[in-house]
């Protein structure tokens, strides 16, 4: 018979899912450095030892914390998709869509709308770097990746157009370079600086697809 451990009991999924949304917080808020084994027990309520009871390590904890953010960010993803319709739509309107999906809103930090920022987009650029670091991250980050690129094709479709599948990471790795770079600099934010990238791409990447033609009476 097998035993049952503490830490597969309704008490302990509790708390190992507290120490996991904790550290996912904590990751999205300021980065790999701020998720310690003392910052995550306090920002859970827990001991300190959970910590080290329910993760084998400070490793096996991020691992599942970037896997939580990935879950999140895939339900976003779901969200918007599912809330668009089927629709032909011309260069501009396309672009807001993909831009939403793949930038998402630009919360302010502070009332100055010059100083906007996204922690989430910084955490999210963090974990692309990371990957190289840290093996572990390696498939969890790939498909985080597929599911924003599969999104990508979906959202495509619904706006009457058609891309070929080698041109999607293209498209997505337009955007991430033109958020990076957005990030650092004093312009027009990522949002801002991402939608004037792929105004200049998107009928080349993602034409719209050609009309029916009907055959002419008689």
């Amino acid at each position: 018979m097998q035993r049952v451990t503490a830490a597969v009991t309704p008490k302990g999924v509790r708390r190992k899912y507290a120490l996991v949304t904790a550290a996912a917080d904590l990751l999205c808020e300021g980065g790999f450095d701020a998720v310690r084994h003392r910052a995550v027990a306090r920002r859970a309520g827990l001991p300190l030892a959970a910590t080290t009871y329910y993760f084998s390590s400070l490793d096996d904890l991020i691992v599942k914390a970037v896997e939580h953010v990935g879950a999140l960010e895939a339900q976003q993803l779901r969200e918007r998709v599912a809330g668009l319709s089927r629709r032909r739509r011309g260069a501009e309107a396309t672009v807001d869509v993909l831009v939403d999906l793949l930038v998402g809103d630009d919360p302010c930090v502070g009332d100055q709308p010059e100083t906007q920022v996204s922690e989430q987009l910084i955490s999210r650029y963090e974990r692309y770097i990371a990957c190289a670091r840290q093996p572990a991250l390696r498939e969890v980050q790939r498909r985080i990746l597929q599911q924003r690129t599969d999104a990508v094709v979906k959202v495509v479709d619904l706006c009457g157009r058609s891309v070929r599948a080698e041109l999607v990471p293209a498209l997505v790795c337009a955007v991430d370079g033109a958020v990076v770079a957005a990030l650092v600099d004093d312009g027009d934010g990522p949002r801002g600086t991402a939608r004037a990238t792929l105004i200049d791409v998107i009928d080349v990447l993602a034409p719209i697809t050609a009309p029916l033609l009907t055959a002419a009476p008689g």
